[in-house]
Formats: C-alpha cells, sequence, structure tokens
C-alpha cells in the first residue's frame, strides 16, 4: 500500500491532470457500482451502460473541470488562512457546485440520448434537492479540506467524499430518469 501511495503522490507530480481525471474516472464508476449494488440491490442485473457513462463523466468532464477549479482555488491568494478557507469553500459552494449538478444532469441526459428536454426535464425533477444535499455534504467535507489538507492532496479528499455523494448521484439520476420516462409514456397515453 505504501508503494502504491508513494506511486500515486508521484504521478501527481509529473501528470497531475491526468492522474486526477482517472482517479475521478474510477471514483465515479465506484459510485455507480456502489450504488447499483448496495442500494438498489441489482445484483446480475447490474447496468453496465450506466457505470460506463458515470465513468466517462468522471474522467472526461468531472476530472479536468474540478482539477481546473482547484487549481485555481489553491493559487488564490488571502489576506489570512481563516479567511482563504472561508472564501474558498464560499467560491467552491455557491459557484462551482451549482454549475457542477448542472453540468451532471445535463451531461447524463445526453449521454443517455435524452438531448435538452430530456436535461431540462431531470433539472426540474433533481437540481434543487440535489444542490441542497450537496451543501449539506460538501460546505463541512471542503471546510476540513482547505484548512486541513495540503493544497496538492485537496482532490483526494473530495475524491473520498466524492465515492459516496457519486453513489447517491447515481441513485437520483437514475429515479430521475425513470420519473421522467414514465411521466412521458404518460403523457403519450393521454394524448
Amino acid at each position: 500500500m505504501a508503494g502504491f501511495l508513494r506511486a500515486f503522490n508521484a504521478s501527481l507530480v509529473r501528470r497531475p491532470m491526468l492522474t486526477q481525471c482517472a482517479t475521478y474516472a474510477v471514483l465515479f464508476g465506484a459510485g455507480d457500482v456502489l450504488a447499483q449494488q448496495a442500494f438498489e440491490k441489482k445484483g446480475k442485473d447490474h447496468d453496465f451502460v450506466r457505470t460506463a457513462r458515470l465513468t466517462f463523466y468522471g474522467g472526461g468532464i468531472f476530472g479536468p473541470l474540478v482539477a481546473t477549479w482547484l487549481g485555481a482555488l489553491n493559487r488564490a491568494q488571502f489576506s489570512s488562512p481563516l479567511k482563504g478557507v472561508i472564501y474558498r469553500v464560499w467560491l467552491d459552494q455557491a459557484v462551482f457546485s451549482p454549475i457542477m449538478v448542472g453540468v451532471f444532469f445535463s451531461s447524463m441526459s445526453f449521454l443517455e440520448g435524452k438531448g435538452i428536454p430530456g436535461a431540462k426535464e431531470r433539472i426540474n425533477e433533481s437540481y434543487v434537492s440535489t444542490l441542497v444535499r450537496n451543501w449539506a455534504v460538501f460546505v463541512p467535507a471542503q471546510a476540513v479540506n482547505f484548512a486541513l489538507v495540503p493544497a496538492h492532496m485537496r482532490f483526494a479528499v473530495v475524491g473520498t467524499v466524492s465515492l459516496f455523494w457519486n453513489a447517491y448521484l447515481s441513485a437520483v439520476n437514475a429515479y430521475s430518469a425513470q420519473h421522467v420516462e414514465v411521466a412521458a409514456v404518460s403523457e403519450k397515453k393521454d394524448e
């Protein structure tokens, strides 16, 4: 384990973007597996395409955005360490999180072939409640992260918390997608 951590840390120094994107791909994929197996009890009916979508989102969309964002927050200078923590948490949760919750639901809709109408319905269905729950989880997590964790390892704290958050997001997205499909079928029957 110590050898893996040394290699991981060395990879963070040599190729930070690639390492963080690969890490988020694994964490989003693992979060979906956790959602499907532990929460939804899918067993052998596991939806591997769904896991692939979330893995792609984690490594190809979320990973580069969060790596760039955390890099910018880490470079920002503040007059005191306490102000740095307060402003970083505020910026992260008032600017980045609202955007990323929308990006998540939109991306999932597009990756599922639902397009703009599906994205709008999914955002209307789940955006506000998901954002509020995000704040309940990530405001305290990021406060600890920005106060105590060295800058180059902050993404790992976000990633660890995100494993469970991603399981939640995956389950909410799956529920929302099913709910939107049921509503669409009901509307067609009414026509």
